[in-house]
């Protein structure tokens, strides 16, 4: 009997000792719970200031618009002053306003009506010889050609006797001879010195008949009448010319026309004194609307719009063909860069390179407008932005090249 109680108190002891240590490993893992709970908690409290801090700088912009701007700073390129000026690239501040808009037209340049000469004979003749060449710069009075003619040479022979008659008379005068006869050869030698004239002898060439010899009885020189080109002189040395046939075509090229063939359907309304723009090869004349016809050109089926220029450098010659651009001013103010300022972007559009910063230049896409002869209009920038007018291949040139850095670094 005293063994069973010896044994169910130890079993007591050991069931007690059991429930003890589990209550104790509980509480304590418990505890661990919540002190790692705790501890987490305290951890993600200091976490979280640092998360916020990497969402948004001193200036609370945030990562994402930082990104942007500076993706957005990383499109374009700094280059230094130095090669600014070697590359020659020029910007400007662009404003609004009106600019001149052109039509194009063929042209041809043509002498000076107006201020031509065209060298003939008056009479049958033989060319004898000639004094000036095709392309000469001439003088008023200058000796260009010496003809023959039979009938020159009756001339001055009738010159000669009338001449003789006439200054015979004017001795004796009126109390010897008669007013009739008096008269009479006051008229003959008249008339003989008019047809002279006629034939294109000047006054000192008539002065010298008396002088000449057998051997030249009968020539006769042409002079020039005014200053000028010889812009034609098909003819030959014994080369026999009719009465009115050109010999030679004078004419003063420092002012020249341009004949313009405009399509009889295009309204140009163009004013007396309008504007325009001569290109040959690139080099550029100013010019001034003179006439206008209203008449069709049976062959070309085009109407001759006339132009006055100023062959300032006498580049300009007679038959030569060049480009007239008629020029009318826009109605409207609009924001224009030269055609060369316009590049093509990556994805196909037109762009033009901005100054946003000193010496740092972006592509902005625009969308091109009307033309105003090399001046186009854009749309997209706004007045006051500096564009680069002149050198924007360059710039994307170096773009391309990648090897840059936006930084200036």
């Amino acid at each position: 009997m005293n063994n069973i109680f010896r044994i169910t108190g130890i079993a007591l002891v050991i069931f007690f000792g059991v429930f003890s240590i589990s209550t104790s490993l509980a509480n304590e893992s418990q505890n661990n719970v919540a002190h790692d709970e705790h501890s987490h908690e305290h951890e993600k409290s200091t976490k979280e200031p640092a998360h916020d801090h990497d969402h948004a700088d001193d200036k609370g912009n945030s990562p994402e618009k930082r990104a942007v701007e500076e993706e957005a700073h990383e499109e374009g390129i700094s280059l230094s002053t130095e090669k600014i000026k070697l590359a020659g690239i020029k910007i400007e501040e662009l404003l609004p306003k009106k600019h001149l808009n052109t039509v194009y037209a063929p042209g041809e340049v043509k002498a000076n009506g107006y201020k031509s000469y065209i060298v003939s004979p008056r009479t049958d003749s033989v060319v004898i010889n000639r004094h000036a060449s095709l392309g000469d710069h001439v003088k008023s009075g200058q000796k260009l050609v010496t003809l023959f003619s039979e009938m020159m040479a009756q001339t001055q022979a009738d010159f000669l006797i009338a001449s003789s008659n006439w200054k015979r008379a004017k001795k004796l005068g009126s109390n010897n001879i008669s007013e009739r006869a008096l008269v009479e050869a006051e008229n003959i030698y008249k008339g003989v010195y008019g047809k002279l004239v006629a034939f294109g002898l000047t006054k000192q060439a008539i002065d010298k008949i008396s002088q000449q010899d057998n051997a030249t009885f009968g020539q006769y020189a042409l002079v020039a009448e005014r200053e000028g080109v010889v812009l034609q002189d098909d003819f030959m040395q014994g080369q026999r010319i009719e009465a009115g046939e050109t010999i030679m075509l004078l004419a003063d090229e420092t002012d020249l026309w341009v004949e313009a063939n405009v399509p009889p359907n295009k309204s140009l309304n163009l004013a007396l004194g309008s504007p325009a723009l001569i290109d040959l090869n690139g080099v550029k004349y100013r010019a001034n609307v003179i006439q206008e016809a209203h008449t069709i050109n049976p062959i070309t089926r085009t109407r001759t719009v006339r132009l006055s220029v100023t062959n300032t450098g006498h580049k300009l010659h007679s038959g030569m063909f060049v480009k007239v651009y008629f020029q009318f001013e826009s109605s409207n103010e609009v924001i224009a860069v030269p055609e060369a300022a316009l590049i093509r972007s990556s994805d196909g559009d037109w762009a033009v390179f901005i100054e946003e910063h000193p010496n740092e230049f972006k592509a902005v896409e625009v969308t091109r407008g009307q033309s105003f002869g090399e001046y186009r209009e854009v749309i997209g920038i706004e007045a006051g932005t500096k564009v680069v007018t002149q050198g924007a291949f360059f710039v994307a040139s170096e773009i391309a090249k990648g090897g840059f850095d936006p930084h200036n670094h």
